[in-house]
Formats: structure tokens, C-alpha cells, sequence
């Protein structure tokens, strides 16, 4: 039988239940439990991936072709384990299997209400989950903020829970800031109070709380906390502002949250190995010479739209003992000011996926650039189809080449619509999503980054390269270095005569993890370095 914690957050918004959730799975699994995570979002979207990334940053896709929040990326680098669509649940989700049983006749003419319909649906999706997984642990993750109207289903759900299982095989941990006031000198503890009042008034008691603080906490501060929230002393866990998120499993088994967390669900509290977690930190602090890495996309004001890309580059740059200097390059500034005026001095350039032509000219003059320059260059997804319309412009002398997403009328459409797409209307999870296998050629860079026939990458995409165009294609000195299977579809494709130019059309980001980089980003920075000491 699987245990249970859930994991809730007061004061302020992204106050970090993510990481905290993340970080618990990182040590139980260090102490070899098998755990499993799972988001409840209460939002009425079904899923993020008709939102713009400016509302909720990147989408994250599971090995199963669920786009989800990008906690669950949190999530799998931090345990290593590959979440589904399962563990990612949303208010609009929810509604729609509830209404569906309706409209089927499943509750027998009865009225339909959030209570018990809705939380009993929220249930037995936790339930779904620990079933499926078969993991010891299922470590849920409430989004929103204690005192949402919004959460309120699922804060409800989960104190019903405790009717579900005993009582030693449920936790409640309450994630909260305590601000400090510089006129003062004071951490405040008030608003750490309140937020514990409102969830009691809900019926929930947490069991341990985590405090988030910019600076130490002193035992009799956490002894007036957890007299104030029914909460034992030890079981007021400091979380200190981190260098790095990668860091935060490490505190927080230094202040024993995990060990607090075992206590309550009556489990054996076995030896903890983070030796080498410790030792991939430590690398992350005294990193070797900087990379400039120019990562030029359409949704740079907001860093978590691209969370993925960032952190593969970082886990690429650890492996190759470089620290990354990430330039945000607007692709739109590209189209105004030039790529000699922004790129100058780079040493590699990615170009990741989006959607839509705002800013696409910008990129395609990037990867003129990078082709031109001789500058190591990656591009993801759309930076493969920005890459292609690059070629056809400027090589291939296809005048207004482009893609049919962006101008349905081109003339000399490089890149088209796939064609299982072709009569799909609705835009919400129709994509080609989740794992497909690549073939990769032998005798080409991918080989050499791979050394594996076949590979297993994530996609999410409408559009592919137009193989009408294939043969032009490869007499102009491109190499198709990676396939469906079947030949079909063009998965991954590079230049030959370049030190590293290659771009695929899935997401290798969403399977990098630390201590373990994805081939395409090591070699982009091995390649970076090697351009940086020329």
C-alpha cells in the first residue's frame, strides 16, 4: 500500500512547492523508496498547452504525450523517474470527466455537485496514480495558494482523503515565507500564522511546516511557530534561499524533512545517499570557464519558458567543467538591430521551439549567422524548421521559402502540416506528443553524440519537413542524420562541413538530467569550448 504527502503553500504564489515536492522524492529515493509525483493545478484549462507560456512558462511533455505544467520536469530531474499523463491533473480536467459521466448516465439521474462528485473524482485520480506506479510514496503537489476560492476543491479532496487510508499513512506539509523587515529587523511570523489558521479552517492540520526565509531562523523562532500552528518544533523546517534548486534537496535533508516526513508515516528512516548528488552541487559551484551561449527565442522576458533548455545547458556545461553564460537573445531585436550586433562574440547559439511567425525572421538570420560564422548552433523543434527555411532562402535559392504554419500560401512550403493533422480542428492536446523513435544514421555527428542506432525523444509539433523538398535538400551539402523509423519523417538533420550544426525536430531538453546530460547539448558545448579557444 502507498503512502501519501501533500504538499500545500500559503502567503505568496510560487513560493517553491514545486521544488520542495521535487526534493522530497530526490531523498526518499535516496533512501530507496519508489516514489511517484503528481500536480493538482486549479485552473479550468485541461491542460497548458493552448496557453501562452508567458501565463504558466514552458510546457513540459511526458513520455506519454500529456503537456502538463513544468513542475513535473522538476519533477523527473530530480528522481529520475518518468512521469505520465497521470500526474497532471487540472480543475478543467476534472470537470470534464465528471460532466462526461453525467451526460453517460453514471450517477443514476442523481445532481451532480463538487461535493462529493468533484473531490471524489480528484481522489481516485491521486488513488489512480499510486496504483499505476506502484510507488511507496506519492508525493502530491496542490497548486495555487491557501485562500484561493479556486483550490478549494482540492484542499477539500485531500482532507477527505484521510477517510481513504489510515492515519500513519498520510502527511501534510505546509510550504510558507517568512518575510523580513529591514526597518525592523524582523522575521516575521504572523503571516505564517494566518495562512496555517485559514488551512485549519479547512479542516487540514499540516504536519511539518516549511518555512522559506532569506536568512537563518533561530530555534526559538520555529519554537514560537510551531507553538502558534500545532506543530511539533522539529517539524519547522528552515528552507534558506539556494544558490541553486539543485542545492535544496541537500538543505532540507540537513534541517530532516525527510526524516520528519517518514516519522509521521511510520516508515523506516533508512541511510540516506546523496554522495554524489553532493558532489554534482559542489561542481556547480566552482564551475570551470564560461561558455557564452546565445539563446535566442520569442518568449525571452520570461525565463520559465524555456526552463527545460536552460537547465539541459546547465547539466551540459557541468559534464564539460564549463559555467554557462546564457545571453536572452529576443529574436525580434535580431530583426531590428542585426545578428552581427547581437550574436557578435558568442560562442553557440540554440534556437528552441515555438509556435507562430512573430519573431521567426530574427531566428532564421541567427542561424545564417551561426552557419556563416562557423558558430556551433541547436536548434529545437521550430529551430529545426527555422534552420530549414534558413537553407532554402539562402542556399537553395528558394525565394520566400517558408513554412506553411506561418504562411499557408508560400509557394515553396519547406516545411507542411503532418498529415494525420490534416482534418484536426481543436488545437488542445491533437499534436503530435510524447515519445517516438528516431534512427540515427551512421558515419554522422549524431552517431558519434548517440553511438546508438535508435533513440527514444519527446515531440510535440504540428508540422514536419516537406520531403518533396528532400533531395534538394541533400545535394546542397545537408545531412538528414536521423528518421521515423520507416524513413518517413525527417527527425534530425546537420550540416556537413561545419564544426556542430544540427537540429532535431523533438525536445531533447525534457530528458536531461544532472550528472547525466543529453549527447546533443554535451556536444554543442563541447563544440562551444572548442570554437572559444580558437
Amino acid at each position: 500500500m502507498s503512502k501519501f504527502v501533500f504538499v500545500t503553500g500559503g502567503v505568496v504564489s510560487s513560493i517553491g512547492k514545486g521544488i520542495v515536492a521535487a526534493s522530497l522524492g530526490r531523498l526518499l529515493k535516496s533512501r530507496n523508496y519508489n516514489v511517484s509525483i503528481l500536480k493538482l493545478d486549479p485552473y479550468l484549462n485541461v491542460d497548458p498547452g493552448t496557453m501562452s507560456p508567458y501565463q504558466h512558462g514552458e510546457v513540459f511533455v511526458t513520455e506519454d504525450g500529456a503537456e502538463t505544467d513544468l513542475d513535473l520536469g522538476h519533477y523527473e530531474r530530480f528522481t529520475n523517474t518518468a512521469m505520465s499523463r497521470l500526474n497532471s491533473v487540472t480543475t478543467g480536467s476534472i470537470y470534464q470527466a465528471v460532466i462526461n459521466k453525467e451526460r453517460r448516465g453514471g450517477y443514476n439521474g442523481g445532481t451532480v455537485q463538487v461535493i462529493p462528485h468533484i473531490t471524489a473524482e480528484i481522489r481516485e485520480r491521486i488513488h489512480r496514480v499510486a496504483l499505476n506506479s506502484g510507488a511507496d510514496v506519492v508525493i502530491t503537489e496542490i497548486g495555487g495558494t491557501v485562500g484561493d476560492i479556486e483550490s478549494l476543491p482540492f484542499l477539500e479532496a485531500i482532507r477527505e482523503f484521510r477517510g481513504d487510508v489510515g492515519r500513519h499513512d498520510i502527511a501534510y506539509v505546509h510550504v510558507t515565507l517568512l518575510p523580513y523587515i529591514g526597518t525592523s529587523g524582523e522575521i516575521k511570523t504572523k503571516p505564517t500564522q494566518h495562512s496555517v489558521k485559514e488551512l485549519r479552517s479547512i479542516g487540514i492540520q499540516p504536519d511539518i511546516l516549511v518555512c522559506r526565509c532569506d536568512r537563518e531562523i533561530s530555534k526559538e523562532l520555529r519554537h514560537k511557530i510551531g507553538g502558534f500552528c500545532g506543530v511539533p518544533t522539529k517539524a519547522v523546517i528552515p528552507a534558506l534561499d539556494a544558490d541553486s534548486i539543485y542545492t535544496v534537496p541537500l538543505s532540507l535533508e540537513k534541517q530532516g524533512l525527510c526524516r520528519e516526513i517518514l516519522d509521521v508515516l511510520q516508515l523506516t528512516d533508512y541511510a540516506s545517499d546523496m554522495a554524489s548528488w553532493a558532489e554534482l552541487v559542489q561542481k556547480l559551484r566552482h564551475p570551470g570557464p564560461a561558455v557564452k551561449v546565445a539563446l535566442v527565442g520569442k518568449y525571452v522576458q520570461l525565463n520559465d519558458a524555456y526552463l527545460s533548455v536552460v537547465e539541459a545547458l546547465r547539466h551540459a556545461c557541468l559534464e564539460q567543467d564549463a559555467s554557462l553564460n546564457l545571453h536572452w537573445i529576443c529574436a525580434e531585436q535580431i530583426e531590428q538591430q542585426g545578428a552581427e550586433i547581437l550574436l557578435e562574440g558568442i560562442h553557440a547559439i540554440v534556437v528552441p521551439g515555438g509556435f507562430g511567425n512573430r519573431g521567426v525572421d530574427g531566428k532564421v538570420a541567427a542561424i545564417q549567422w551561426a552557419r556563416e560564422k562557423k558558430i556551433p548552433f541547436l536548434g529545437l523543434c521550430l529551430g529545426m524548421q527555422c534552420a530549414v527555411i534558413e537553407w532554402a532562402r539562402n542556399i537553395a535559392g528558394l525565394i520566400n521559402a517558408s513554412s506553411a504554419e506561418l504562411e499557408p500560401h508560400t509557394n515553396h512550403p519547406v516545411i507542411h502540416l503532418l498529415p494525420e493533422q490534416q482534418d484536426i480542428r481543436e488545437l488542445g492536446g491533437t499534436m503530435r506528443l510524447g515519445v517516438s523513435p528516431c534512427r540515427i544514421m551512421e558515419g554522422t555527428l549524431a552517431w558519434n553524440l548517440y553511438r546508438k542506432d535508435i533513440v527514444y525523444e519527446r515531440h510535440r509539433h504540428r508540422y514536419e519537413f516537406n520531403n518533396a523538398y528532400r533531395n534538394l535538400f541533400l545535394e546542397s551539402g545537408y545531412v538528414i542524420s536521423g528518421t521515423s523509423p520507416d524513413g518517413r519523417l525527417v527527425e534530425l538533420i546537420e550540416l556537413s562541413g561545419h564544426p556542430f550544426f544540427t537540429a532535431c525536430q523533438y525536445h531533447p531538453e525534457f530528458l536531461s538530467r544532472l550528472g547525466l546530460s543529453h549527447p546533443l547539448f554535451r556536444g554543442l558545448i563541447a563544440a562551444a569550448q572548442h570554437n572559444q579557444s580558437c
